[in-house]
């Protein structure tokens, strides 16, 4: 989470995995791989037949026509008045395809996209504004806003709508696009034209060097909090160093927050769901009604029987509502916040030629009590709505209510 601009609601597998084995990190298996010029959820490649055999997975031996693709391209060579950039329409030939098949969640991403992509599941994406940005109401959307960022600082909310960067409209932008459009240079200015609760703003942004880690805690008046941005490569490990800070405390209890979390990868979210439930059943993920993997919690559940509550808002996607998903239907804990944002796909992440990436629904994901969330999302025990006021006076009554059920 996080970096600057991220993807929204991303639970992704790498382009191997066998069953019951954790996945190779997915950036190993690009050759290096939730904005961040705009972090989230955040949030597209070429396909290659030669690697996908080489990895032992799954490419049709299908052809497409590509008649009327060669004439056009003829007669484009024929008769444009101007020089053809051939990696362009090669990448705006494929871009279109994959949009074409109507998943959000269906992408490619060139080289350059695909490298700020591992960026942001790293933590670090160079000059941005420290923002994640989704898709909501097929509107880009900013989903979270990062502490001490040049974002916050120019006051951006969670909810704002951007409707131009640099002038330029983003209808039909991906979040990819988007995150694109957002980062640039540490030091040079991005504006963004935005509605905010139907008024319309301006807002110019310095762009700065944006690098924080997925988790980050604190204790509380005996109450340990834990905040997770994203699911990344480091956040089990900083998840669990943070439960056994906890643990060792005797704290009387623990506050997850995973707010404005957009997700990341299914195994991290695997790794913190086991810092609570020991050899449990996590999420199921099936195509059609097929089931093709079961993912369990391990055995070292270290704060197993430690009463939490877990946060989320209608931000919370993907491998985050895994999380919460899982922790409330083992009754590890009691949720409170808003519906989360409702994303029950996998996604799988796949290397094309000179390092484009094609990332492709696979399954569909369904918590242990088997609710597929797409659409619906998980409605918290305790409904708490942060009203604008509440954020504009910094009172956040959701953590209130949280700490409240914790000293009852």
């Amino acid at each position: 989470m996080s970096s600057d601009v991220t993807n929204r609601g991303e639970a992704v597998k790498p382009a191997r995995q066998q069953h019951g084995i954790d996945p190779i990190i997915f950036w190993l298996s690009l050759g290096a791989v939730l904005a961040l010029g705009f972090v989230a959820g955040m949030y597209r490649v070429q396909l290659f037949a030669g690697l996908a055999s080489a990895l032992n997975m799954p490419s049709s031996s299908k052809t497409l026509n590509t008649d009327l693709l060669q004439q056009t391209y003829r007669q484009l060579d024929a008769n444009f008045d101007g020089e053809l950039d051939e990696e362009a329409l090669i990448n705006g030939s494929v871009r279109g395809m994959v949009e074409a098949v109507g998943d959000d969640y269906t992408t490619f991403m060139n080289a350059e996209e695909a490298e700020r992509m591992n960026s942001d599941l790293e933590g670090s994406i160079g000059g941005g504004i420290g923002a994640q940005v989704g898709i909501r109401d097929e509107v880009i959307t900013l989903v979270k806003i990062l502490e001490g960022t040049p974002a916050e600082k120019s006051d951006l909310r969670a909810g704002d709508e951007v409707l131009t960067i640099n002038g330029k409209s983003t209808k039909g932008f991906t979040t990819e696009q988007a995150v694109e459009q957002i980062r640039g240079e540490v030091g040079t200015t991005v504006k963004l034209g935005l509605v905010r609760d139907g008024e319309s703003l301006e807002k110019t942004i310095t762009r700065e060097e944006i690098s924080v880690d997925s988790v980050s805690s604190e204790i509380k008046d005996g109450i340990g909090v834990m905040t997770i941005t994203r699911f990344d490569q480091d956040t089990g490990r900083l998840a669990r160093a943070a439960a056994e800070s906890f643990k060792e405390a005797g704290v009387k209890g623990v506050i997850l927050d995973m707010r404005g979390n957009p997700g990341g990868y299914l195994t991290a979210a695997q790794d913190v769901s086991s810092i609570w439930l020991s050899n449990k059943l996590v999420v199921v993920e099936k195509t059609g009604e097929t089931v093709v993997d079961t993912l369990r919690s391990r055995r070292s559940a270290v704060l197993d029987g430690v009463p939490t509550v877990v946060l989320v808002d209608g931000n919370s996607a993907s491998a985050s509502e895994i999380v919460a998903g899982a922790l409330h239907d083992h009754k590890a804990a009691t949720l409170v916040g808003e519906t989360t944002y409702g994303k029950g796909t996998v996604q799988r992440l796949i290397t094309l030629t000179d390092g484009a990436i094609l990332k492709v629904t696979v399954a569909r994901w369904y918590t242990p009590n088997g609710l597929n969330l797409s659409k619906v999302g998980i409605k918290p025990d305790h409904v708490v709505k942060l009203s604008e006021e509440d954020i504009r006076n910094n009172n956040d009554t959701q953590m209130q209510k949280a700490e409240q059920l914790l000293r009852q």
